[in-house]
């Protein structure tokens, strides 16, 4: 059997809440839960929301409820009703113009028609022409109101010493960390069982980090009269992820990147990472995408390509005045377009010998992630063929593995944008693919209607209630729509509108297919197999005597996950952010002919390399 990257922890944080422990699953799925199983979810979230502690009354339910998910967008993003912009103005009087300033604030190259007089105080007198152009300062409401945003009163920002650090990368630092210390193993006790270059992380961006602190002042600033800071161009790089959990979070000297695919970015970097394990190349992987696109200039990017759902469409849907932000994405159902999302999510692989060694809970595994482009199109943003490759060959594996009738007990969570081309597309896609492979009946779901669209990260979202499904054993339903559109292809398909019940800790799905069709012609279907599967595999593989002594160790790595989640809930999080610990330079390297040493590691890197090219030279 070859190697098999085994999901061994998961973290983040998305407008559902915290990835790890399942409770941002448990927040999409709340009705069908009990109250005892949602306490913890509940408290999780009045914790990160900043909500009064002492009792869990009904009121703070409803408050915390009401701040998650997709909603209208809060102020501490920006006001959608009042958004400040500049328009270009000529200013003209048959007299020219006379007005004062502060003398350091003329520009560095002064007009030739300008007269200047000096005044008191550091004051200046300008005369100028009857013409001036001027940039003139304004307010003007956006045409969409809603997006995902993460819970209420939430800052990633608070949880360590992030001054002038982009959102998107405080989003990682919180998310990389939750995941590692939800893994219950300390990650020195990882790095002492294999060799420090055998770590992989792949971690990134789809656009780029956009707020102010990254590229958004780095283009605004010169305009609004601001300077541009040292740190603005390097911590915009879409890579900026991976570098920080590298540097910051895991001290890794191992492969590293990021793999930027439009709304596929994530699961491109999954396979990436398990490229890397099947290979050889790396014995864990952290891979993930963290995003923070809810910021005018990119809501408004995409909302004048008409990729957005505005407040004036939805309203025509319903038939009302009064926009309903908490339908803004409907998937396979009547829709005007998609959702914009924040969001950070992050999983830590393991190939399955190290895994069962160091006793680590398996989550699930991936065999494979398929990527394929869409060749010749007439739009580059339109849909193509790639899709129905990627889909065509997951399912194929599946069958592979699970046989013709295991296939039957698989499902899908779709791209789902809430777009009316989507609903088309991918709906034909999954239609023909579960046609030819005989299945009957396929369920089929789609995160976005909780969540939104967080571009690199989306398939991620679709990862963590994926594997959700297997520890409580609903199916989240597509709550957000009452129907299923007429021109939705679904004769093969069962597109869940309720939560989906399928057994006790989801028994009766052996694996899911994460699909995603990103923005010009980048898709990728991932297969995810079920933790009871992933454990037959291993047994087969391991032998029952090898799987016995994996389950005795892994009491002790659930006992101490679960003391971070406990901690987490009840006192806060504590993020791991290493800055200026553990440096290495040219003095803690030593190098020889057969190995490269690094004082901060116990094992040493392998330079004695075992080719199959050399036989070339024979």
């Amino acid at each position: 059997m070859n190697k098999l990257p085994v999901i061994v922890s998961m973290g983040g944080i998305n407008a559902a809440g915290r990835t790890s422990f399942h409770h941002a699953y448990r927040r999409l799925v709340n009705e069908v839960l009990d109250d005892e199983t949602m306490q913890s979810t509940w408290q999780d979230l009045a914790r990160l929301m900043k909500l009064e502690q002492t009792e869990l009354t009904q009121e703070t339910i409803q408050k915390i409820k009401d701040g998650t998910l997709i909603r209208r967008i809060e102020s501490q993003h920006f006001d959608p009703a009042n958004v400040y912009y500049q328009r270009s103005a000529s200013l003209h009087h048959e007299n020219g113009f006379e007005f004062s300033l502060k003398k350091r604030q003329l520009p560095e190259v002064i007009p030739t028609e300008w007269q200047i007089t000096e005044l008191d105080d550091g004051m200046v007198s300008v005369n100028c022409p009857e013409h001036v152009d001027v940039l003139l300062p304004g307010h003007y409401k956006m045409e969409v109101s809603s997006a995902g945003q993460l819970p209420s009163g939430f800052d990633p920002s608070q949880y360590y010493h992030s001054k002038y650090h982009p959102r998107g990368l405080t989003m990682t630092v919180f998310g990389a960390s939750d995941a590692l210390q939800s893994m219950g193993i300390e990650w020195d006790t990882v790095m002492d069982n294999i060799n420090p270059d055998l770590v992989s992380v792949y971690a990134g961006t789809a656009v780029f980090q956009a707020d102010e602190y990254g590229a958004g002042g780095l283009y605004q600033n010169p305009l609004n009269g601001s300077r541009i800071s040292s740190k603005m161009m390097p911590l915009s790089l879409p890579e900026m992820a991976a570098d920080f959990i590298n540097s910051y979070i895991v001290n890794s000297v191992g492969n590293t990147g990021t793999n930027v695919g439009a709304c596929a970015t994530f699961l491109y970097n999954l396979r990436q990472g398990v490229n890397d394990i099947q290979s050889g190349r790396a014995r864990v992987a952290i891979v993930g995408s963290s995003e923070a696109p809810v910021v005018p200039e990119i809501m408004e990017g995409f909302s004048v390509m008409g990729a957005l759902a505005t407040d004036k469409n939805l309203n025509k849907l319903d038939g009302t005045d009064n926009v309903n932000n908490r339908r803004a994405c409907r998937p396979f159902s009547d829709n005007a377009g998609f959702t914009m999302a924040e969001s950070a999510q992050f999983f830590i692989l393991m190939d399955d010998e190290l895994a069962v060694k160091l006793g680590a809970n398996i989550l699930g595994s991936v065999p494979d992630v398929f990527v394929n482009a869409d060749a010749n199109k007439k739009s580059i943003s339109g849909p193509g063929v790639g899709n129905y490759i990627t889909m065509a060959k997951a399912t194929g594996l599946a069958k592979r593995i699970l046989g013709e009738d295991g296939l039957q007990r698989t499902f899908v969570q779709a791209h789902g944008t809430g777009t009316p081309q989507n609903r088309v597309s991918e709906s034909h896609i999954l239609n023909q693919v579960a046609e030819t492979y005989g299945i009957k009946n396929w369920s089929v779901t789609a995160m976005k209607a909780y969540v939104g669209h967080s571009l690199g990260p989306a398939a991620a979202d679709q990862l963590a209630p994926t594997l959700g499904v297997w520890q409580h054993g609903y199916i989240p339903g597509i709550k957000t729509i009452e129907y299923v559109a007429d021109d939705v292809i679904q004769d093969n398909l069962n597109i869940l509108i309720d939560h989906h019940y399928v057994g006790e800790k989801g028994s009766e799905m052996l694996a899911a297919i994460v699909n995603s069709k990103g923005f010009g012609g980048n898709n990728a279907s991932a297969l995810v197999l079920s933790p009871a599967q992933t454990e037959t595999m291993l047994t087969r593989k391991h032998g029952e005597k090898a799987m016995a002594e994996w389950q005795q160790k892994n009491q002790h790595v659930s006992a101490t996950a679960k003391q971070y989640d406990e901690k987490a809930i009840n006192e806060g999080i504590e993020v791991v952010y290493q800055f200026g610990e553990q440096v290495m330079t040219e003095q803690d390297v030593a190098i020889d002919k057969e190995k490269l040493s690094l004082t901060k590691f116990k094992n040493n890197i392998d330079l004695s390399f075992q080719d199959s090219f050399s036989a070339f030279l024979d």
